[in-house]
């Protein structure tokens, strides 16, 4: 950069001389200015100086004639573009420092320095110089930012656009280590918010879609980068103008909120309406109560180097009016921010989570509009980092990342009271008790972290999902173990065995009222803990029969083949030969004696002694499930062919096999009863039913199309929900492995309409 200077050029400024003394000893004439050095050097220290590796590359101009250098004290932030520093008009030579006129009075103005004698430089020209200079400054800025073009950031279904971090680097089209700030702009649709983006950082050009058109021409959040302000501009959709997916669309403005360094909040009104600060005071809500954590979690999860900040961003509300006057102009003694303050308190809403919020305003009486105040105060904050601070754009990524990740999910719109514009519904987890309907309260997504449901209060019992659990007195779930037919034990993991169902003969304590707590807990969509209860109806009728059992104090064989015949044939399947037609063995042809045990096969029904029906397999076409059961010989040998079962046919034995299963359960117990019980069909079948069934005495109409039952109209039950229909609502036939039917079996209208499994 430097040469040897010539003799004619020394002289041309001998009032300037070399601010560096770093080979001459500030003797010498100023020859250069580098403004990366901020100072002017005699010809010895700048070669000196940039022979060194770390400035060589330094920008150096030569002094010509009547060059006035900047000043020596100002930051030059007042009314000029960062970058630009001011100009000196004098220098003082007793503190060999130059001065710009505010400089000058703030430092030489009083005291001694007053009598301090100054060298005026020659400002006649420096106005024009100053003018030139800008422009020259405005034309390389404009020239930066000639190639930049804005990019699909999330669309308008929260659905990020970028595939990772370099993609989004890329398509930002900055250095991955270059350090930036995010500039987002929020209002009301139709405001003009891309043509701000376009004038305040783009100098008018189109990088953000304008329309001239009623339809909205920004849908979804779209970024281009600013080279000359080293930031991420981020235009988002227009406030009120969407008119589906609206609830997502309004929770996609608060995650690029949370991301923003600075958020402008343009609108095109003559007075400050409430939406807007309904929508800053609900925003600075949400962001505290929700995001907060999230980002300090991110910070941990991702292993970020920069901390995110957990302070929200600066907030500057460009007000741009025509026929009225600016907020503030009718108060001079009061400044606008107050009177947003104000504002914000009477609206019962309080912006907290924002580091500050500015007001602009601009009065356009002939466009177009005036952008350069607000380009000026958008500068000074940018310059601000004390709390947020540049970062990678790898970091932005990330954060938009993490907090998609975690809110997301559709809102559906109509269940949704708008009395918010970030309601909690759009950030906490949307699953509902099935029980009791109440919300689970952890945040959006919490499942992928093994993080369970969680609900603010107490459930209610519902017979459809059995939600009731027990637990020890000492403290401790329990479990139930079933050791024999009819016998059960209740073990704690910290007690060992604290109940045995049959530990006497008669005089059983309930273990509720001895050993063990009931608990009612919530059913959450997805959790089928509740669903399969498949012991429930035998035990119930288990637990009834040891009551009889325990009722009576002599045996007799003889009544209690009577009844366990009997109650065989009222519970049977449909397709078993009753117990009173078999006479004797379906293949050996024995005859059956009194006392002798009948076995039914559960492929063919027929009845069997006990050696030509000892086999078992799987009979699932039947409505036996996966479990082997009892077969004949013949059918065992025949178990790789599939047996022919109509529909009609499984419907009539579904009916009565989950009572022949308990009956079977029930035969066992029935052998301590004296004399033959007539057990009703009702009361067995009753017992027999799941649990989460609706009771017959509490159906009293069909739960689809309300016709009343009577003697003619019987009921059915849907075998997925439970509830009661009659037979044209529930003629449909679904496997609803859910609740333990792994084979098609009797579902309403309405479950079966469900997509997927039952």
């Amino acid at each position: 950069m430097s040469a040897q200077t010539s003799p004619a050029e020394k002289g041309l400024n001998p009032g300037l001389m070399c601010q560096e003394s770093y080979a001459c000893s500030g003797t010498d004439e100023a020859i250069f200015e580098c403004d990366e050095c901020c100072s002017l050097q005699c010809l010895r220290c700048e070669e000196e100086l940039h022979r060194q590796e770390r400035l060589r590359n330094h920008e150096r101009i030569r002094l010509k004639p009547g060059h006035v250098p900047y000043c020596d004290l100002c930051k030059g932030l007042s009314g000029h573009l960062p970058g630009v520093r001011q100009r000196a008009i004098v220098r003082c030579q007793t503190c060999k420092i130059n001065l710009c006129l505010e400089c000058q009075k703030r430092t030489h103005s009083g005291g001694n320095k007053r009598r301090h004698p100054v060298t005026v430089y020659n400002v006649s020209n420096l106005q024009e110089s100053l003018e030139a200079e800008e422009m020259d400054e405005e034309t390389k800025r404009k020239k930066m930012t000639e190639k930049v073009v804005s990019f699909l950031l999330v669309d308008e279904n929260e659905e990020i656009q970028v595939t990772n971090e370099e993609d989004f680097i890329r398509k930002l089209d900055c250095k991955p280590d270059q350090h930036l700030k995010v500039v987002s702009i929020f209002g009301n649709t139709g405001d003009g918010k891309s043509h701000t983006l376009n004038h305040t950082f783009f100098y008018g050009r189109e990088v953000f879609k304008t329309s001239p058109t009623q339809e909205s021409c920004t849908v979804g959040v779209w970024a281009a980068y600013d080279p000359v302000h080293k930031v991420a501009v981020i235009d988002t959709e227009g406030l009120l103008g969407a008119t589906v997916n609206l609830s997502q669309r309004t929770r996609l403005l608060l995650k690029v909120l949370a991301i923003s360094d600075l958020v402008i909040y343009r609108t095109h009104a003559d007075r400050l309406h409430n939406d807007l600060f309904k929508f800053l005071g609900d925003a600075s809500e949400a962001y505290l109560k929700h995001f907060t954590k999230e980002l300090k979690a991110t910070t941990a999860r991702c292993g970020l180097d920069v901390p995110l900040s957990t302070l929200g961003p600066a907030v500057i509300i460009f007000h741009e009016t025509v026929h009225t006057q600016l907020l503030g102009s009718d108060h001079p003694s009061e400044v606008p921010e107050k009177l947003i303050q104000d504002r914000f308190r009477k609206l019962g809403r309080f912006p907290e989570a924002f580091s500050s919020i500015h007001y602009k305003g601009t009065r356009t009486y002939n466009p177009p509009t005036d952008f350069s105040g607000l380009r000026r105060a958008l500068e000074q904050l940018l310059e601000n980092n004390t709390t947020r601070s540049p970062r990678h754009p790898g970091v932005i990524f990330k954060a938009l990342k993490a907090l998609s990740d975690r809110f997301s999910g559709e809102i559906p719109d109509d269940q949704m009271a708008h009395s918010s514009f970030f309601p909690d519904e759009y950030f906490t987890c949307s699953s509902l008790c099935l029980s009791c309907g109440v919300g689970c309260k952890k945040s959006m997504n919490h499942g992928k972290e093994g993080v369970p449901h969680e609900a603010k209060s107490r459930c209610r019992y519902s017979h459809q999902y059995d939600n009731r659990v027990y637990t020890c007195k000492a403290p401790g779930w329990v479990t139930v173990l079933i050791c024999f037919p009819c016998r059960y034990v209740i073990e704690c993991p910290n007690c060992g065995v604290v109940y045995r169902s049959r530990q006497y003969w008669f005089g059983n304590q309930d273990p509720v009222d001895t050993v063990v707590r009931t608990e009612i807990v919530h059913v959450w969509p997805g959790t089928d803990g509740f669903l399969k209860d498949n012991n429930n109806a035998a035990q119930r009728l288990l637990d009834g029969m040891n009551f009889m059992a325990q009722s009576v104090s002599e045996l007799s064989l003889g009544p209690t083949k009577a009844v366990t015949s009997w109650l065989t044939d009222q519970i049977a399947p449909a397709y078993w030969r009753p117990n009173s037609q078999i006479l004797s063995c379906n293949k050996c042809a024995t005859s059956f004696k009194d006392n002798d045990t009948k076995h039914h096969c559960r492929a063919c029904g027929e009845g069997f002694c006990d050696s030509c029906s000892s086999k078992t397999r799987p009979v699932p076409e039947r409505g036996w499930g996966p479990a082997p059961v009892r077969v004949c010989d013949n059918c065992y040998e025949a178990r790789n062919v599939q047996l022919a079962v109509t529909e009609a046919q499984v419907d009539d034995e579904g009916g009565t096999l989950i009572a022949r299963k308990v009956g079977e359960a029930v035969q066992n117990t029935l052998g301590a009863v004296v004399t033959a019980i007539d057990i009703p069909l009702g009361l067995v079948k009753d017992a027999a039913r799941p649990a989460y069934w609706v009771p017959d005495h509490e159906i009293l109409h069909c739960h689809n199309c309300r016709k009343e039952f009577s003697i003619k109209l019987s009921k059915h039950h849907c075998r997925a929900c439970g509830q009661g229909f009659c037979d044209e609502c529930s003629h449909d036939r679904r496997a609803v492995p859910s609740r333990g039917w792994d084979h098609p079996v009797r579902v309403c209208f309405n479950c079966n309409k469900k997509p997927g499994d039952l």
